[in-house]
């Protein structure tokens, strides 16, 4: 509908200049063809009778025949003074044909007076009774004070009509006007007429198209009764016709148009007002969603910043790692929907601002605390405490993973001791030697001396055991209670053996000069055994000793131990087979003096078949050692690949991302091309950016992997994943305010009706002086600016443009401020006198408009919107006659709006 209303608006200025000349001045057809249809002749005769006389019979009186009853040219005066409410010269009294000749002659001229050229009409064919030229005059009467003040949307006369007509029954079934002949024939246009004004004299719905006569009379007998319309045509004639004539159409339609004037009057008022409640309702939406929406963001941090403070640390490596795992959750899945947020925030601001500023109504203050600065400052807070917190789980990871392996070191090493220390109190508190031979206390106390022996080769390692202890303790190990007690019984009882060694040694001192006898072979062999055994015990502890590393050097590092280790085994084998030889020499002295051997050395515990069940042992953990660290090697090789693999996408997604981020700034100053052509740009750019996360995807996902390998550095890029994170979120950030910022200035260029032209000049002197190319100018920047357009600044007008450019202090103009300061005189906006003329025409010009009023008048959501927001007329409530509304406190509440 709209569109056809358009559409019949959209005339050409020749057009339109012409259009009163063509339908004032009677047409040509008058002179060309003086026979006239019999049907639209009898249409017109009935039609223009009836307009006559509802104006003469307000002079009380009538015509019975139109061409005869003019003929004097009385009845025309009177007719012409009736319908113009001016005095015509005083009419000849008398009844010759001259006489009558110089009345109409007064009638002509006062309608010429009135700026209609009357074409082959002259006073004689009236005084002769011509049929069609009387019809031609009263048509052109019609015209001039009838139609020719019909005014619909900048058009006139016939096509002003015609435009109301399709307006008031666009939204009726069965209606389409196009015309003043065909389209009235069913009837229902007429009807929709009456319906649209007064729906209570038609019931619509009960109307057939198959029904015109019956609709035509319903319009002509409810207009005559209810309207003062009188009845000027025949339902017959118009349906048997198969075009009725225009002009008897359009004048009858003219008289529902003036009769419905003051409802369309009001209807105007009612639209104006409804421009300016929808404005409002639209604003005050946009305002809650903001508030709501900054209120939930607000609060998310609000919660979200004590959860990332939380510095607790866990005992367990692996609740730290599901600490770990929650942080890396909270940053790939809850934080990226609220950064998106958290931009839509601030377009809907800027969106805002620019429509309240297109209104001409105050800037949104959002509520205490929901700035778009504080956002951004909670927004801020959140990422300082967001980086602590990563920093410190690695931190307590790695913690905890020092803490685990000198657990396991320490209980490995508690283990070995306590297995070497098992049964040696109770030997060391054996009196043996007070029923022993002189042999067996001389073998008692070498036995005793390879002990000791031994035990002092132990020394390194109980020190070892407590210097693992006191770091488990600095480190605030969650078990050190048991550590600690552990650590104190090895050293306890380490003290209770030196103390029992000394003793046994002063007994067997004693009892020493006793006894002479002594089996040097067994001694040497004793002697010789322990420490190869303590070595080979030794061995065998570092060849299962755990270890830890994060590098392929510090791998390396440990093999190249293990190949010095094994270097000496080649030595260590010659001091076995010495060794064992001690043993050979014994049994060839025993076999060659006969001496027979209990099988036991009376000087240590260890056999030759421990030394060779341990050496077996100790050269099958040598390949085991070098499968170990092998599997290592090749774990912190695939850590490199990882690193390196990471590294070759970061490498090229940093500086992607950089570029990316230069491309849109030179994109937002560039002025080649229309704003349209820009957004597409930019709408480009974004599709790009946005196609281009599957790369950012895979980039997480490899440094994932790292992250649970345990790589907590790489030496191959200086760009981190925190760096990739925070550079794209500020890409999207910026494509998306840049997107928004040409959107506001397409938004203002139509809503101030400047040209793309004078926009890309605008841009191009802002431009020019924007030195730092930041999108800002200073205000000498400015200054200079102006002056450059031809302003003739003085300081004081200068500094009244700040106060409109400038209003927060920033102490900088940006783009959009100085677009709405070259636009803002030529706004075209409805102002608080327009809405408040609007509200005083829908109540008949009182001090206040009833609740009735309103939601006849206007569409019921803004009605109960209006009622919602407006205060009471207290002087009509305390008399009691009903519930309305005062207009003078609540105007420019409406057209200001609550902030």
């Amino acid at each position: 509908i709209m569109m056809a209303v358009e559409t019949q608006a959209q005339y050409t200025t020749s057009y339109m200049m012409s259009e009163e000349q063509q339908y004032m001045t009677p047409e040509d057809e008058w002179d060309r063809d003086l026979l006239l249809d019999p049907a639209w002749e009898k249409q017109q005769r009935k039609t223009f009778t009836a307009w006559c006389n509802s104006h003469l019979r307000k002079a009380g009186t009538q015509i019975e025949n139109i061409e005869d009853d003019f003929r004097n040219g009385l009845k025309l005066m009177l007719l012409l003074e009736v319908i113009s409410g001016e005095r015509l010269p005083k009419p000849d009294k008398g009844k010759m044909r001259f006489h009558k000749i110089a009345n109409v002659n007064k009638a002509l001229d006062f309608i010429c007076s009135k700026g209609v050229k009357l074409v082959s009409i002259g006073a004689e064919e009236i005084v002769d009774g011509n049929t069609k030229m009387t019809l031609g005059m009263i048509w052109t009467i019609i015209l001039r004070f009838a139609i020719q003040d019909i005014s619909v949307e900048e058009t006139s006369a016939k096509e002003g009509l015609l435009l109301w007509c399709q307006r008031k029954t666009a939204p009726y079934r069965n209606v389409n006007v196009q015309n003043f002949h065909i389209s009235w024939k069913d009837g229902l246009a007429l009807c929709a007429l009456i319906h649209r004004h007064r729906p209570d004299l038609i019931d619509y719905s009960k109307l057939r198209k198959d029904d015109p006569i019956g609709n035509l009379n319903t319009a002509f007998e409810v207009a005559e009764k209810y309207l003062d319309i009188p009845k000027m045509l025949d339902a017959e004639d118009i349906v048997n016709t198969p075009k009725p004539d225009e002009k008897a159409i359009m004048t009858y339609v003219s008289c529902f148009y003036h009769a419905f004037a003051g409802a369309e009057q009001a209807e105007t008022a009612a639209n104006r007002i409804c421009k300016v409640l929808a404005v409002n309702q639209e604003n005050e939406k946009l305002m809650e969603e903001y508030e709501k929406l900054a209120s939930e963001l607000l609060e998310w941090i609000r919660k979200t910043i004590p959860w990332l403070e939380n510095r607790t640390a866990e005992q367990q490596m692996r609740a730290m790692q599901q600490k770990l795992e929650d942080f890396r959750d909270y940053r790939r899945i809850h934080k990226p929907p609220r950064v998106q947020e958290k931009c839509q925030l601030e377009i809907n601001f800027n969106t805002l601002q620019t429509k309240l500023r297109l209104s001409n109504r105050p800037a949104f203050m959002p509520s205490e605390g929901k700035m778009v600065s504080d956002i951004a400052n909670a927004w801020k807070g959140l990422e300082q405490v967001e980086k602590g917190y990563e920093e410190w789980l690695l931190t307590e990871i790695r913690r905890l993973e020092r803490l685990d392996h000198l657990a396991e070191k320490f209980k490995q090493k508690c283990s070995l001791h306590q297995s070497w220390t098992s049964g040696k109190e109770e030997l060391l508190s054996m009196k043996d030697y007070e029923s022993a031979s002189l042999m067996e206390i001389r073998a008692l106390m070498r036995k005793h001396e390879a002990f000791e022996s031994d035990l002092a080769a132990h020394q390194d390692r109980v020190e070892q055991i407590a210097a693992i202890a006191q770091e488990l303790n600095e480190l605030d190990y969650h078990d050190a209670s048991s550590v600690n007690a552990r650590c104190q019984g090895i050293c306890d009882q380490w003290d209770n053996l030196g103390t029992l060694t000394q003793k046994r040694r002063d007994s067997l001192e004693r009892v020493e000069k006793l006894w002479e006898t002594i089996d040097q072979l067994y001694l040497e062999f004793a002697k010789r055994a322990a420490p190869f055994n303590n070595w080979m015990d030794g061995a065998m502890e570092d060849l299962q000793d755990m270890f830890i590393v994060h590098s392929t050097e510090e791998i390396h590092s440990l093999i190249t131990a293990h190949d010095q280790f094994k270097a000496t085994l080649p030595e260590a084998d010659k001091e076995r087979m010495a060794t064992m030889g001690i043993q050979s020499e014994i049994v060839k002295i025993a076999q060659t003096y006969g001496i027979k051997l209990s099988g036991v050395n009376p000087y240590t515990n260890l056999s030759p078949q421990d030394i060779t069940n341990k050496w077996e042992a100790v050269k099958h953990l040598v390949p085991l050692r070098d499968q170990m660290l092998q599997e290592e090697v090749a774990r912190q090789q695939a850590n490199e690949r990882l690193r390196r693999q990471f590294a070759a996408q970061a490498n090229i997604i940093g500086p992607w991302i950089q570029t990316k981020m230069e491309e849109i700034g030179h994109v937002s100053v560039d002025i080649a091309g229309s704003l349209e052509e820009q957004m597409n740009n930019l709408k480009q750019y974004e599709q790009n950016i946005i196609n281009y996360k599957s790369n950012i995807d895979k980039l997480e996902g490899d440094h994932q992997l790292s992250q649970e390998s345990l790589i907590f550095d790489n030496k191959h890029t200086n760009y981190t994943m925190e760096h990739i994170r925070v550079g794209w979120e500020q890409l999207l950030t910026t494509i998306a305010r840049t997107i928004n910022e040409v959107e506001n200035q397409i938004l203002t260029r139509d809503a101030k009706g400047i040209s793309q032209e004078q926009l890309n000049e605008f841009r191009a002197s802002f431009n020019h002086f924007d030195r730092k190319r930041n999108g800002m100018m200073d205000p000498d920047d400015f200054r200079a600016c102006l002056i450059s357009m031809g302003y003739d600044l003085g300081e004081v007008e200068f500094a009244r443009i700040m106060t409109l450019v400038d209003s927060n202090n920033t102490g900088v103009v940006t783009f959009q401020a100085f677009i709405d300061f070259m636009t803002r005189e030529t706004a075209e906006t409805d102002t608080a006198d327009q809405v408040m003329a609007s509200f005083k025409i829908l109540a008949s010009d009182k001090a206040y408009i009833t609740v009735d009023e309103l939601r006849r008048e206007l569409p019921a959501e803004q009605a109960e919107y209006c009622i919602s927001r407006m205060t009471r007329y207290t002087e009509l409530q305390r008399s009691n006659r009903g519930c309305a509304l005062d207009l003078s406190s609540n105007i420019m509440y409406l057209y200001d709006q609550v902030h």
